[in-house]
This record gives structure tokens, C-alpha cells and sequence, in this order.
């Protein structure tokens, strides 16, 4: 053994005064190749020879510049696919898979001995005897260059797996220049990335085992296309784990390696390659390998010929990327929704290059808040009754539910297939009708009567009540009857229709469950405009499109902005929740592939409304699904506590139907995407296009019911209910203006109908009131004044004041069938 040792000292000799500094001649540079190539075997070699261990601090003083290089190779998780999880039958449920490269790690018990020793015998024969530079392979691949002019070099599996590594770390870079500079840097045809890379090489054998790098090599090297590492290869070429492949099979992806563009079985209309021919390439390499491993002993004569024998069978399973797939769970669209929330979500990294990166190579475990039982439900009843597409008109339909206090999306539904392809095709689409722009969906729809929530939230905060009598004959508005603190409203004025007749005086809840357009509109009248916007905003509404502008004229008390479902289910959920809105989530846990916890955004909960406000819109809404309400044909009738408004733009363009127990909200919308068709003009499956909401809502409402329950909603105030009341006084016979001054002084509000009527109070006096005398009557209520023509008067003192009596509304709900709904024009059956 010393007469070894001083042998290699003395060949070592040469290089211990050897500096690395590129030299200016070809042949230099050549001759450095051979020196730093010859260090590197050395000093590799010094690692697995127990023999020559003493002769490493030689070795090492007379490769100074080599240990120099940078020795740490960063070895980063490779990318990994990322698999989105939905619930059914309360087991998580693989729904989509994103990657940029087709991979999913496995240790060394997760794959078979027979492409182990398939890739070994082939690549690298002597990886388990030798160190990280092949020897003999580096020193003809010199030779080789020296012929040929071309920069070439024998790598074992150890070069060839830093390679890779360092290829990798170039696919995780966002900028194409970076990209390409890494490459060269990487992969390029040069002496100097040949020797860094030998240096590397040397540093992994010292840090890794052999099983280590091995394991690390099958799991980073591609396998052609987008197919990387030998578990995604095994199950794209053969439907198979890498644990099961038998020996055919491991020999097939052991030859793929050699040339993965050329040599992979996927494209069977290759003419060189191809099945027609029987894959003659790779079976040639394939047999190679067999031979191979025959000629290392790991496989017998007979199990060669055998393998040989068998022709290559591929067996091609892609793994579809991309929330494609979720369509079989009718989840396309909210699997869409997850991957804009991971884009614009921080958590997942600081830019969106960033956050592309987190999603299509961080291998997360994304375990999402819909319910898939559920949403069979909400997607069956849809499709019964709304198709894909239909002439004539641009139709869409879709249905969202949330839960109240967490914001959690357990559906979410639409009439049309998921198609995000550049090939469009009937009943396809892939804007997301549920969700805003940003969030891959439309510009939104106007709400129509969904939107009188609000007004009624503005109307109780500006201090009046449910049982307030409103007058509801009056439809042309002049815009000075309005006021809004936020937005200047100056324009004609306000035309406003109910779309099956008139109505006169009714109660602010009777005007809610009929949805009458003309009575909402006269509550504008006496609120700020800009207060019903802000009972909006502060429940979370926002516009569908951060291109669009709030419509601020008074048209907005019936809905003429345009919002998502979604915003409009999550702010009907914080009025059910007593005022508290939870912003909307769909991502309950996301876990990274070392098994740890990543960042996941959570749902912000606010006091968007005060608890005795949303009490009181609470307890209106309810009456709207009762009977003879405008929704009540949508209510499942099963003990649940349930709220609801409807909504109808002009021309029955859009219809809206919005619910919400204690435990869950939902938003059902049909309409047009574009164009101008009237859905009442159209029936589906036999039921009115005016009407189809209900019927697609009630089996999902019941549905939901039939999991969450619900509880009693909070009861209202009788401040919220009644407001101050005072009995109405007797002004018959008095003078106009003595008999307004006096009722104004109560707190009501004076109309004189300029029309006199036959009566036996003197002419020009009040001949009478509504209400009437004895009434109770609540502050800022209506009074209309009739004047007498005193055609019936005969003579005397006119009788003064008397007080009544008067009864006090029942605090029940009150409904009745109506009108309502509303665009600009206030038409539609809300």
C-alpha cells in the first residue's frame, strides 16, 4: 500500500502548483481539462477507496484551485405537482393536479430494484465501485474532443444528477433572459462548466450516500415532454407506480433517458419511432440496457431474452394539468376560482411570477371548502332546466352558497362547460358567471330588486320603520326629490313602473314582499342616497369590474349596478348573521410537500351592519318566501328559518333569486350574458323564464337545509318595527296649511292632493286623511290631505280635532302578491 500512495504523490505532483486560470489556446484549454478532469476522478475516487484514504490530504493540497470552485450545489425541492382536494362523502377527493413539470418524488422503497440496476448498468456501470467523476468515461470523452473539436465528457450518474439539478433551478426562474443564461451556465458545451460541475459532483459524494443520489437522479431526470422523475413516467407510459414495474418495462424508461426527444413511446406516428414499426429506437436501446444488465449480473440470460422478447406496449395515462379534469365533478369552475385566489393571493408569494411558480411546481396538497355531495345537487338542478346554449339568445345561469361566519364556498355552479382553450365551442365558455373579473369572472349583472336589501338597511338606519305606510302610486320622480351626499345626481327625471298594476299606500314590509318599485323609490325619497350605498359597501358589496363605476342616480334603489353573485350571496349572508360579514374563502388548508402547514389566507370577519339593522332587514326579507311573497314558491317548506329577496331588471333581462338561512346563503342568477333577450318571453323545461330561479333553487335550498339546518333569525326592535308612534288627529275642516303644519310638527309627512272632492267640510278645508283620524302612525310616515269642494257643506262650525284610537299593527311578516324588481326603469316582478 505505501509504494500506492507514493506512486499517485508522485503523479499528483504536477498538479499541486496547478492554478485555474482558462486558457487562451484550444489546446490549453484542453490540456486544463485533462489536469482538472484527472483531480476530480482522484479525488472522488479518494472517497469510496478505503485504500487510498490516506493519501487524501495530498490529493487535496495538490488540488487547491480545484477545491476553490464553489463546492454547495443548493440542491432546491424539484418541482412538484400540486393537487386541489374537495370534500364527498366527507373524504377528501383529488378534483385537478397543476404543474409545470409532470413529477411527484418517491423515496427508495418506492421504486423497483429492476430500474435501479436497468439505469445503473446502462448509465453508469460503475456508480456503486467508483467515485462522483466516471474515470474512464471522463478521460475518452478528452480524447474525444480532441478529435472531434467538440467539448465532450463521460458523466456518471453523480455529474449527470447535478446536471439536472442545475437545469432545474433554470425552470424556476421567471425572466426568459435569466432563463437562458442560466442554461448555458447549466448545460452549456464549455470547459469550464464541465469542470464546476465535476466539482459539484465531488461535494455530493461527500454529503449524499450512493441509494441518496440515486434516488435523487430518478426523480429529477426527464423522461420527455413534461414527463420528469420515474413515478410520473411510470404511470404516463405503463399505468403503473414505479414500485411495479416489471423488468421489460424498467429496461424501456432506462433507454428513454438516453434520449428522451427521440426515444420516447408517446407519439406512436413518429416514422423513425413509432408503434407502427414497433418502436424500433427504444427497443433497440432497450435490448442495449438488457444486455447491460446481463453483463453486470443483476438479471439472468433467461430474463433477458424473455425481456427482449417482449414487444413495447405503452400504456399512455396523462395526467390531465389544469382544472380540465374537476369537470367530472362539476367543479371546473370553482377549481378555476382557486387557482385566481392562489394568483392573487400574497400568501403564495410576492409577484405573480411568484405565485405561479408556488402553484405549478411547489407540490402543495390544496384542500379546498367545496362540497362536492352538494354540489351534484346544485348542478343537476341548474342543467334540468337552463342548457349549455340556446338560439336566439346569449343564455347563462349560474348558483353560489356560502357558509355564514366563515365565508366558506361549499357550491358553486353554472349552465355552461369549463373551456379555457383557445377553441371555442357551443356551451362552453371560461368566464366564471359566479365570481368577479378578477377572480376569472364577468363584469357582473345588475341585481335588480335583490338590491331593495340595502335600501331597507339605509331606511332603518335613517330612523324609520317596517310598519311605516309609504305612498306608492306616485312614478315620475324629478331627480330634486333626491339626495345623495357622495355623487352629484342632477338629470331628468325618474320614471318608474310596477310591472303588474299600481299600488297606494302600503307598509314598508308589505312593499318588501310584493317588491313594488314605486314604494321603494318614494323611500329614496326620504334617505340619503349615498347611505344605501354604504349599507352596501359595508357588507362587502363591490362592483363585478374594477374597470366599471357606481351608478349613484336614484335608479340604484332597484339594482342597476353590476355585481357577482358571489359578492351578492356573501353580503345576504352577513345580513342573516346578524350584520357580521365574512369575506368569502375557498381554501381551507393548503399543505407543502414536506407534510408542513403553508400560509393560508383566511376568511375577515366585520361588523358590516348594526346587529338591530340587520335584525330588521332580516325580519322583511323573511316575509318576501312566505306565502303570497314573490320568492314563495322557491321555499322548501322544511321547519328552516329562511330569508330571501328577488330580483327583475327591465325587460326580465336578468332574474335574481337570493337566500340565506342562519347556517348557509345562496345566489341563483339566470339571465343574459349579453343581447337583450326578456326571459319571460321564454319557458325552460316548462316553466316560465320569469319564474325558473325558484325552481332551481328550491331542491339546492332544500338540499343545503337537509346538512346545515338553521336557527331562528334575531328579532327585531319595535323601534324597528314601529318606530315612535302616535295616534293620527282628526283635521277634517281645518285649512291646508294649518292642517300640515300640524302634522309636520309630528313627525309626518304632508302630500295635499291639489284635487277637491265632494264632501260636507267647507270648501277648500281638509275633507279627509290617510289614514284616518285614530290611526297610529309612526314618524316620517305618509299623510296625503284630501281637500273638500264643499258641494255637501251646510254650514256650522268646523268640528276640531278629536283623538282616536287606533290599533297597532301585528308584528308578523306581511306579504301579498306584487309587483317589483327594477332597472333604470323600475320595472319587474322582483
Amino acid at each position: 500500500m505505501p509504494s500506492r500512495l507514493a506512486a499517485l504523490d508522485e503523479r499528483l505532483e504536477p498538479l499541486k502548483r496547478f492554478e485555474f486560470r482558462p486558457a487562451r489556446t484550444r489546446g490549453g484549454q484542453i490540456a486544463q481539462f485533462l489536469g482538472l478532469a484527472l483531480v476530480a476522478a482522484v479525488l472522488s475516487s479518494l472517497l469510496v477507496l478505503p485504500g487510498f484514504l490516506g493519501a487524501g490530504a495530498t490529493a487535496a493540497a495538490g488540488a487547491n484551485d480545484f477545491n476553490a470552485l464553489p463546492a454547495d450545489l443548493h440542491i432546491q425541492q424539484f418541482a412538484q405537482n400540486s393537487t386541489v382536494y374537495a370534500k364527498q362523502g366527507g373524504q377528501d377527493v383529488p378534483i385537478a393536479t397543476f404543474y409545470a413539470q409532470n413529477r411527484q418524488d418517491v423515496g427508495w422503497d418506492q421504486i423497483a430494484q429492476t430500474v435501479k440496476d436497468a439505469t445503473v448498468s446502462a448509465e453508469d456501470p460503475r456508480f456503486y465501485s467508483e467515485g462522483a467523476v466516471d474515470i474512464w468515461g471522463t478521460l475518452r470523452g478528452a480524447v474525444s474532443t480532441v478529435a472531434g473539436g467538440d467539448v465532450q465528457g463521460g458523466s456518471s450518474i453523480t455529474q449527470q444528477y447535478v446536471k439536472n439539478v442545475e437545469v432545474e433551478k433554470c425552470e424556476a426562474l421567471t425572466s426568459q433572459k435569466k432563463v437562458e443564461a442560466c442554461y448555458t451556465d447549466a448545460a452549456g458545451v464549455t470547459l469550464q462548466r464541465k469542470v464546476q460541475e465535476m466539482r459539484y459532483a465531488v461535494q455530493v459524494e461527500k454529503t449524499y450516500s450512493k441509494k441518496q443520489i440515486l434516488t435523487g437522479y430518478l426523480n429529477v431526470v426527464g423522461f420527455g415532454g413534461q414527463v420528469y422523475g420515474v413515478q410520473a413516467a411510470s404511470q404516463y407510459y405503463f399505468n403503473t407506480t414505479a414500485a411495479k414495474l416489471d423488468l421489460a418495462q424498467a429496461a424501456t424508461l432506462a433507454a428513454i433517458l438516453n434520449n428522451p426527444a427521440n426515444l420516447r413511446i408517446d407519439q406512436p406516428d413518429n416514422k423513425d419511432n413509432g408503434a407502427a414499426n414497433g418502436y424500433k429506437l427504444t427497443k433497440q436501446r432497450r435490448d442495449y440496457v438488457l444486455d447491460r444488465m446481463y453483463i453486470t449480473h443483476t438479471i439472468t440470460k433467461q430474463q433477458r431474452d424473455a425481456a427482449k422478447a417482449t414487444p413495447i406496449a405503452p400504456t399512455i395515462t396523462p395526467t390531465t394539468q389544469g382544472c380540465v379534469a374537476a369537470q367530472q365533478y362539476n367543479a371546473a369552475f370553482f377549481c378555476d376560482y382557486v387557482r385566481d385566489v392562489i394568483l392573487n393571493d400574497p400568501a403564495y408569494g410576492k409577484t405573480g411570477d411568484e405565485r405561479w411558480q408556488t402553484l405549478n411546481r411547489g407540490g402543495l396538497k390544496i384542500y379546498t371548502t367545496l362540497n362536492l355531495d352538494l354540489q351534484q345537487v346544485a348542478q343537476a338542478s341548474l342543467s334540468k332546466y337552463i342548457p349549455g346554449s340556446r338560439p336566439g339568445i346569449d343564455l347563462g345561469a349560474s348558483n353560489v352558497s356560502l357558509e355564514l361566519g366563515t365565508g366558506r364556498i361549499v357550491t358553486m355552479v353554472e349552465n355552461r362547460a369549463f373551456n379555457n382553450t383557445d377553441t371555442p365551442a357551443d356551451g362552453t365558455t371560461a368566464v366564471n358567471y359566479n365570481t368577479d373579473e378578477d377572480y376569472g369572472g364577468s363584469q357582473g349583472f345588475q341585481t335588480g330588486s335583490t338590491f331593495k336589501a340595502f335600501d331597507l338597511a339605509a331606511w332603518l338606519e335613517a330612523g324609520h320603520s317596517l310598519y311605516e305606510t309609504v305612498n306608492a302610486s306616485q312614478h315620475n320622480f324629478p331627480t330634486s326629490d333626491f339626495t345623495n351626499s357622495c355623487a352629484n345626481i342632477d338629470g331628468p327625471n325618474w320614471q318608474v313602473t310596477n310591472d303588474e298594476g299600481s299600488a297606494s299606500r302600503l307598509s314598508v314590509m308589505s312593499a318588501t314582499a310584493q317588491s313594488v318599485n314605486t314604494a321603494f323609490a318614494e323611500m329614496g325619497t326620504k334617505v340619503d342616497l349615498c347611505s344605501i350605498l354604504n349599507a352596501a359597501k359595508g357588507l362587502g358589496v363591490h362592483l363585478a369590474s374594477p374597470s366599471e363605476k357606481w351608478v349613484e342616480t336614484p335608479s340604484l334603489i332597484l339594482g342597476t349596478n353590476y355585481i357577482s353573485p358571489l359578492t351578492m350571496a356573501t353580503a345576504y349572508a352577513g345580513i342573516a348573521n346578524n350584520g357580521t360579514v365574512c369575506t368569502p374563502i375557498a381554501i381551507d388548508r393548503v399543505v407543502n410537500p414536506d407534510g408542513t402547514d403553508h400560509a393560508v389566507s383566511k376568511t375577515t370577519c366585520t361588523q358590516g351592519m348594526k346587529p338591530e339593522i340587520a335584525a330588521g332587514v332580516a325580519y322583511a326579507l323573511q316575509g318576501v318566501i312566505k306565502g303570497g311573497g314573490t320568492a314563495a314558491s322557491a321555499n322548501p317548506y322544511d321547519g328552516t328559518p329562511i330569508l330571501a329577496k328577488t330580483g327583475t331588471t327591465d325587460d326580465s333581462l336578468q332574474n335574481w333569486l337570493i337566500t340565506s338561512t342562519t347556517k348557509v346563503a345562496t345566489a341563483t342568477w339566470v339571465g343574459n350574458v349579453s343581447g337583450s333577450t326578456p326571459l319571460r318571453s321564454l319557458s325552460f323545461n316548462g316553466v316560465g323564464g320569469g319564474n325558473v330561479k325558484f325552481s332551481i333553487a328550491k331542491p339546492i335550498l332544500k338540499a343545503i337545509d337537509a346538512l346545515y339546518g338553521g336557527d331562528d333569525f334575531a328579532k327585531p326592535t319595535d323601534a324597528v318595527l314601529y318606530g315612535d308612534q302616535v295616534t293620527m288627529p282628526d283635521v277634517t275642516g281645518k285649512a291646508p296649511d294649518v292642517a300640515q303644519k300640524l302634522l309636520e310638527g309630528l313627525g309626518l309627512d304632508v302630500t295635499i292632493d291639489s284635487t277637491p272632492v265632494d264632501s260636507d267640510q267647507p270648501a277648500g278645508t281638509v275633507a279627509s286623511s290617510d289614514p284616518q283620524a285614530g290611526a297610529s302612525v309612526s314618524n316620517g310616515d305618509s299623510v296625503t290631505l284630501t281637500l273638500s269642494n264643499g258641494s255637501k257643506a251646510s254650514g256650522g262650525s268646523t268640528p276640531g280635532p278629536t283623538p282616536g284610537g287606533g290599533t297597532t299593527p301585528s308584528p308578523t311578516p306581511s306579504t301579498g302578491n306584487g309587483n317589483g324588481g327594477g332597472g333604470g326603469g323600475g320595472k319587474g316582478n322582483g
